[in-house]
Parts: C-alpha cells; structure tokens; sequence
C-alpha cells in the first residue's frame, strides 16, 4: 500500500515538473529532430533560451536543458549545416522573455 502511494506521488510530480529536456546526437539518424541554428530571429522557426538547471526548463516552449545522457531526453536533435535539411529552425535568445514559438505549425515536432 505504501509503495502504491509513493508511485502515484512520483507519477503525478513527473507529471508537474516535466521539463524540455534536449540531447545532442552525433549522428542524423539517431536524431527525432533535425535543427539548423539560424543567425536572424525573423527566420526561425523557434526561438530557444537555454537554461541552467531542468527545474527552469520548459515544457515545449523554447526552454530548454541540455541533458548529458541521451537516456534523461525528452528529445535527441542533431544539428545541421544546411537549412535544407532541417526539420526546425531554431534561433537562440539571450533572456528567457523572448523564448518561444514563431511558427505552431512546427510545434508539435517537439512533443
């Protein structure tokens, strides 16, 4: 009974807290996403705020937190070197204010 208690709390606490969490592969095809880091915020797709800690990261709105094991991701991108080949365009801000998506369309290549 108790470990039935503890498990619905840390499924419901997963649930609250439940952060962007990003990895960067090094190969395409162990990538879900593939992004191409553009150098104008008027071109991206999303505009991306890297924060420092998970519990600041959010969930699918442009905050993000770079996990060092692929097994702690919510998502694996790549990064590429042609905008052609990208299925995002992303763009990264300075201040967290500014994270967010420029085009919904795309939103759901990161849920």
């Amino acid at each position: 009974m108790k470990n039935i208690f503890f498990l619905s709390v840390g499924l419901f606490l997963s649930q609250l807290i439940q952060a962007q969490k990003i990895f960067t592969v090094s190969n395409q095809a162990y990538a879900d996403v593939k992004v191409f880091v553009v150098d104008n915020q008027a071109y991206a797709d999303l505009l991306v705020y890297k924060v420092s800690n998970q519990a600041y990261a959010g969930k699918n709105d442009g905050k993000w937190f770079f996990v060092s094991n692929q097994a702690y991701a919510d998502k694996k991108i790549y990064f590429v070197d042609n905008q052609a080949y990208a299925d995002l365009k992303i763009y990264f801000v300075n201040n967290q204010a500014y994270a967010g998506w420029k085009n919904n369309a795309k939103k759901h290549l990161l849920y």
